[in-house]
């Protein structure tokens, strides 16, 4: 009885132990990073996104989320894109806060989708692949997600949940309202000019 409750203790251990590990990418602006999803992978066992950069490293497996802060003045578009075989979907969050979910895609299996590796610019460009685009104002973002729909395997028809998928961040400044001014007064004048000359 006392050498099971060690091992139950160890396994609890464990558990906690993966379950408390995270990993987290400060994302920049203009370039994809990549996260992937394998049940067999993740420290979890679930269908979330995970580092799997290097088996070798301890972070291998773990819960994955993307950092990043919007300054003032500017505002971001970030993109999510499926990418391995289409007909993959993701929840997304924001400090665990439901973001919503990339598009409907069809089921597929492993035998009939369609395969882009991780070229995501070629997944962005094909509606098989699930994407989501969202705009996003000054401020600091965590962003995570996990498996919604899975590929099936052509086998047996079970769920492969494993993917790999990519988002980049895209910041541009926000016009100020002087910015704005000047364009609606040089906009007048163009008019103005434009209506002199017909009559």
């Amino acid at each position: 009885m006392r050498v099971l409750n060690h091992v139950l203790t160890g396994a609890a251990l464990c558990a906690a132990l993966a379950a408390s590990h995270a990993t987290t990418i400060d994302l920049a602006s203009g370039t994809w990073s990549a996260f992937n999803v394998s049940d067999i992978d993740s420290q979890s066992h679930g269908v979330e996104w995970i580092d799997n950069a290097n088996s070798l490293d301890p972070a291998f497996g773990s819960a994955l989320s993307f950092n990043f802060t919007i300054a003032a003045g500017s505002k971001g578009v970030l993109t999510v894109v499926d990418a391995g075989f289409a007909g993959d979907s993701f929840t997304l969050s924001n400090f665990g806060q439901a973001l919503g979910t990339t598009s409907s895609v069809p089921a597929t299996t492993d035998a009939t989708a369609a395969y882009v590796g991780t070229d995501f610019d070629a997944a962005l460009g094909d509606p098989g692949f699930s994407r989501k685009q969202i705009e996003l104002g000054a401020g600091s973002y965590s962003i995570s997600g996990s498996l919604l729909q899975s590929v099936t395997s052509d086998f047996d028809g079970t769920p492969l949940n494993a993917t790999v998928g990519g988002v980049m961040l895209a910041v541009s400044p926000v016009p100020e309202p002087t910015s704005w001014a000047m364009l609606l007064a040089g906009l007048g004048t163009v008019v103005f000019v434009a209506r002199r000359r017909n009559r």
